[in-house]
């Protein structure tokens, strides 16, 4: 097994010369192969990842500084955009498809001296909560190869557990960073919207997709955020980002007021998380911490207006594959509009095609109003309560999922149940401001996640809080 040491620990190694950033890459590329029973991994940018470490090291050698990630392996997601290979977001239509450009993130990330190895596996397009979803396999869990690793982000976070690279990216829409997190025992990070640059990444719903890392500890996840944050003039929908560093962790937990979210800690929750969830809570408490509980008393309805908001922005986003200008197009069209429809069917999956269906019929006529509109009225409610419920608490706690990871299979003939998996993580992403999910301990022998939520542009106090939590299991 690879084991890999803090990130800072490992640049700082390379940038002295103790590792040198081809061994690290050609560790990484061994373990995928040592380990793709698990099928955590689409493919490998391996040339192009071993001549990026060659140039790394050949940079030290002459006395250049290389940056905070200097020679660092990691993983990223199959919908950024990448060079090196293809970049397919898992699905079909884009098999083949080799990226002009990269993701501004993978960009940064590069900048600061990281190497990409590889594409992680996922649900196709982001669309699900276990990677049951991808066109290609189905990822495994670390834990137990008979269950999924959570999504849609699986397959970067199988990757992280399994020591395939110290760290990976993945994208959260409605929780797909902080849930496989949950599942697999690692920590997730979902920043604040707009923090990280979506340039380059397979837009899923554009209003809540999240750019952010999967790590073993929040020190990790901490510094890879520190890169890749700040101002992209390609992306119009960014922040500023903190003038202090994200490394600069303030992990103090006496006197800080923590919420436990009433509705998150409802009825549907499995014994064992709950324990688990209870356990942490304690600890805060007995750190020094003001643990009330909170009531937001329209996050029931969270979950509904998602899947109203998110297919319809979908369905709007997916109309770009149309088999004319990239990815797959049809070889049994006779005509133009046979071409469209062909290119569809034969590219989309079954999950594609029903958030199609789904969006196009809340943005349809008569129907905008009824369901769209009333959603983002709702959203707005949400919005307005997670503000007012940080007037009198520093941050909210609960559990990331009301389950450990369930077997392969379980749910995939159930869409509504495989859409309630999403149920506690969603409103975050509605809301927009930041979350993270932390290992919290183990029900049955599976890892439980604890969710953290902090105010809009809190990033880095969350991440403070994360972090003494982390110091304190």
């Amino acid at each position: 097994m690879v084991e890999w040491p803090a990130l800072s620990v490992i640049a700082s190694r390379v940038q002295s010369g103790q590792l040198k950033a081809v061994d690290l890459v050609a560790k990484s590329l061994q373990a995928i192969t040592d380990k793709r029973e698990y099928q955590a991994i689409i493919s490998t940018v391996t040339d192009r990842a071993k001549q990026r470490a060659s140039q790394i090291d050949e940079k030290v050698k002459n006395g250049l500084s290389v940056g905070p990630l200097a020679g660092v392996p990691f993983i990223a997601k199959d919908n950024f955009l990448t060079f090196g290979g293809e970049t397919t977001a898992a699905s079909n239509i884009l098999r083949g498809f080799k990226a002009p450009y990269q993701a501004s993130a993978v960009e940064k990330l590069e900048d600061a001296g990281a190497v990409c190895v590889a594409k992680a596996n996922l649900d196709a397009f982001a669309h699900g909560s276990s990677t049951e979803n991808s066109d290609w396999f189905v990822t495994k869990n670390p834990h137990d190869k008979t269950r999924v690793p959570g999504g849609s982000s699986g397959g970067s976070t199988a990757a992280v557990i399994l020591d395939l690279a110290p760290f990976a990216l993945g994208t959260d829409t409605g929780g797909s960073i902080r849930l496989p997190a949950s599942f697999c025992g690692a920590v997730g990070l979902k920043p604040t919207y707009g923090l990280v640059s979506r340039s380059g990444v397979v837009a899923m719903a554009s209003s809540t997709d999240v750019i952010g890392p999967l790590t073993r500890t929040v020190e990790d996840a901490a510094l890879v955020l520190d890169v890749m944050s700040g101002f992209d003039q390609l992306d119009s929908t960014m922040i500023e980002r903190d003038n202090n560093p994200y490394t600069n962790l303030d992990t103090k937990i006496e006197g800080k007021k923590i919420g436990v979210v009433k509705e998150y800690m409802a009825e549907g929750l499995e014994p064992g998380v709950r324990v688990q969830i209870e356990s942490a809570i304690d600890k805060f408490k007995k750190a020094g911490a003001q643990v009330t509980e909170v009531s937001l008393p329209s996050l029931p309805l969270a979950l509904a207006t998602y899947y109203i908001v998110c297919p319809a922005e979908v369905s709007s986003n997916l109309a770009r594959y149309d088999g004319q200008r990239y990815g797959h197009s049809s070889k049994n069209a006779k005509d133009l509009d046979e071409s469209y429809e062909l290119s569809r069917e034969e590219g989309f999956g079954l999950e594609a095609k029903r958030r199609i269906m789904i969006g196009t019929h809340v943005l349809s006529s008569g129907y905008y109003d009824a369901y769209y509109k009333k959603a983002q009225t709702v959203r707005t409610k949400i919005i307005n309560e997670f503000h007012q419920a940080f007037t009198g608490y520093d941050f909210l706690i609960g559990p990331t999922a009301p389950m450990v990871a369930f077997k392969i299979g379980e749910r995939t003939d159930d869409p509504l149940k495989m859409y309630l998996t999403d149920i506690i993580t969603v409103a975050a992403n509605m809301a927009g401001i930041p979350a993270i999910s932390i290992p919290a301990g183990k029900s049955q022998g599976l890892p439980v996640g604890l969710q953290l939520i902090a105010p809009q542009r809190a990033d880095r106090a969350l991440l403070g809080i994360a972090k003494a939590f982390e110091e304190l299991a």
